[in-house]
C-alpha cells in the first residue's frame, strides 16, 4: 500500500484534535485499521453531520488504509451519510412487515407534512427523510428511527405528532 504524502498532510490540518482523540482510541480497541473504520466515521459525522469527500479522505490517510476501501465501508453502512443532512434524519423501515400494518400511509403522511420525498430535506434544514430495510422492530411495525431514537406502532397521526413535537422542542432550543 502506498501512502500520498499529500492526503497526510490534509489529515493534519483537517482532522480536529477531538476527532482524532476519538479515533485514536478506537485505534487502541479493535485489531486492525480497517475494523476502525466504521466507528472513525461516525465520530467524524457526529462531529460534521456527514462524510464528505475531504472527511473520507482524511479519515482513510489518518488510518492509514486506501480511501476506496474506506469508501467501501462508508456507501455500505447505511448510517453514515455521504451528503449533507437534516438535523433530524428519519429513517423509515420498509421491510414486509411495515408495509403489511400501514407503511404506505405512514410514509405518505410524513412525506406530504413535510412536502418532501425520499432523500430530500425540507428546504429549512431540519429533516431528511430516508428508508431502510430493517429496523429490526417487526412485531411494531410500522417504524421509523430518528437519531437514536426507535419509533414503534406508528400511524398518519402520531408520525405527524411525533414531527410536530421535535419541531416545537427545536423552536425552543431543547432539540440536539
Amino acid at each position: 500500500m502506498t501512502i500520498d504524502l499529500n492526503s497526510n498532510l490534509l489529515t493534519l490540518d483537517y482532522l480536529t484534535e477531538q476527532e482524532k482523540i476519538a479515533i485514536d482510541h478506537e485505534l487502541q480497541i479493535m485489531e486492525t485499521r480497517e475494523a476502525c473504520s466504521i466507528e472513525a466515521l461516525k465520530i467524524v459525522q457526529l462531529q460534521r453531520g456527514w462524510i464528505s469527500d475531504d472527511s473520507l479522505h482524511a479519515i482513510a490517510a489518518y488510518l492509514r488504509i486506501p480511501s476506496a476501501d474506506l469508501e467501501g465501508v462508508a456507501t455500505f453502512y447505511n448510517l453514515i451519510y455521504r451528503q449533507p443532512v437534516g438535523k433530524y434524519v428519519i429513517h423509515i423501515c420498509n421491510s414486509i412487515s411495515c408495509h403489511l400494518c400501514g407503511y404506505d400511509a405512514v410514509v405518505s403522511a410524513i412525506k406530504n407534512y413535510l412536502a418532501i420525498e425520499y432523500g430530500q430535506t425540507t428546504s429549512d434544514g431540519m429533516f431528511t427523510l430516508l428508508s431502510n430495510a430493517c429496523l429490526g422492530a417487526c412485531d411494531q411495525a410500522p417504524v421509523m428511527m430518528i437519531d437514536n431514537q426507535l419509533y414503534q406502532s406508528l400511524t398518519p397521526q402520531n408520525v405527524v405528532d411525533i414531527l410536530q413535537t421535535l419541531q416545537a422542542a427545536d423552536n425552543k432550543g431543547v432539540g440536539r
